[in-house]
């Protein structure tokens, strides 16, 4: 049996999912479920599960500091319907933005002007995306089926999996590969959304609900799991490649001993690297999975790299850059306002983090300074920004859809 932790908002859910593990779970049976905290969203990945971490505290200086920064040009903004449980990426292409939202709406907007060029509504409620590539934008519904729609909005199949989608379905060679919440991942035809092959996961007795994505690259798919382990199969049939340890399960209780990989891995020509919640970022060759350098970090929003460094979101609002051939500890910013924050994402010599308090800000990419920053509408944002030419878009929890330039 496994037990999924989720946003439950409401202390009876809380409670329930407490007083099950304790009941039914082999080695959890002294956890109270009053000590536990839930995760803030059922798609965000981890918040700490256990109450251990002191708040941040500011003094007047870094507070009149963070006020005082350079505002970052707002381009253009919009709104879309408010997500209560499912997060969305806003994605560009050949000029345009997409964003979905859990009322079942898709809106294409130009990604210039802001101005909405047309907007799908269906009777599906929406639970992840968007993916877009080779002419398709893909949406993933909690019914667990995935929708293609070309770029004029409509439909050209829709494919059945078996469960609840949380991550945008990718695409690449003709197929699509989307994950699902039992741990499952399908390949599909581009063409039809015919199902090509299955994989599925182990899955330990206790995980977290995640929007844990996966990569395509290089004619394959790399994925992480609960456990700590990432995964190397072929896009095309399905095969393991090899398998790596990211982080090893520590501790005795099954709480204390979740190690899961809760975001997508990143890659290159030579390496893959991902980062697991209270375990390590560690990378990886990509041809045969040797290991080629870890570092102790925690992080559940994810990571993301250049030519130099690799750069991590980790827990309690902190930003790291390592080395990318070594993994050498190069700087860390942790002032920015907030402990939770969205997966990095680079723009030239910018690394962009949004977070629960609806600012994004921009990092200088070789020491994290904090260059500028914006407000949006004060709720918060899920995950990582999507690049524009000229700069980049975000998608908020209340249905806030803001476009900014990075040239100023």
């Amino acid at each position: 049996m496994t037990i999924l932790l989720d946003s439950a908002r409401s202390f009876g859910r809380l409670f329930y999912c407490g007083l099950i593990c304790a009941l039914v779970l082999p080695g959890c049976g002294t956890m109270n479920p009053f000590d536990m905290r839930i995760i803030e969203s059922m798609s965000t990945g981890i918040s700490d599960l256990l109450v251990t971490d002191e708040p941040i505290v500011y003094d007047k200086e870094e507070l009149a500091a963070l006020k005082a920064v350079e505002r970052i040009p707002l381009k253009w903004k919009d709104k879309v319907s408010e997500n209560e449980i499912a997060s969305f990426y806003t994605a560009y292409d050949n000029g345009a933005v997409y964003v979905a939202d859990e009322a079942g709406k898709l809106t294409k907007y130009n990604a210039a002007t802001g101005k909405q060029e047309w907007q799908v509504k269906t009777k599906s409620k929406f639970s992840a995306g968007v993916g877009i590539g080779e002419g398709l934008i893909l949406i993933g519904t909690f019914k667990g089926e995935v929708l293609a729609y070309n770029e004029s909005g409509h439909m050209l199949w829709q494919s059945p999996v078996t469960s609840e989608i949380l991550s945008p379905p990718q695409v690449q060679n003709n197929v699509v590969a989307v994950r699902t919440v039992d741990g499952r991942i399908f390949a599909l035809d581009a063409i039809d959304g015919r199902r090509k092959w299955i994989y599925q996961g182990a899955t330990p007795s206790l995980t977290v609900r995640s929007t844990a994505g996966i990569t395509l690259a290089h004619g394959a798919i790399f994925a992480g799991f609960p456990g700590g382990k990432m995964i190397a199969m072929s896009l095309f049939n399905g095969n393991i490649g090899w398998e790596a340890a990211v982080s090893q399960p520590r501790g005795v209780t099954e709480l204390e001993r979740m190690t899961d990989i809760t975001s997508a891995p990143v890659v290159n020509d030579r390496l893959v690297c991902a980062a697991a919640y209270r375990g390590r970022v560690a990378c990886f060759a990509i041809n045969d999975g040797a290991p080629i350098w870890a570092r102790e970090s925690s992080s559940s929003a994810g990571l993301v790299m250049d030519n130099d460094y690799v750069y991590v979101t980790e827990e309690n609002g902190v930003v790291a850059a390592y080395d990318l051939l070594s993994g050498a500890s190069m700087w860390k910013q942790g002032r920015l306002g907030s402990k939770k924050l969205t997966r990095p994402v680079i723009t030239g010599q910018y690394i962009v983090v949004g977070d629960d308090q609806g600012y994004v800000n921009l990092l200088r990419n070789y020491d994290g300074a904090l260059i500028a920053r914006a407000a949006t509408d004060g709720s918060m944002i899920h995950n990582a920004a999507s690049l524009l030419p000229d700069g980049f878009t975000v998608q908020t929890a209340d249905g806030g859809v803001y476009a900014f330039s990075t040239q100023f």
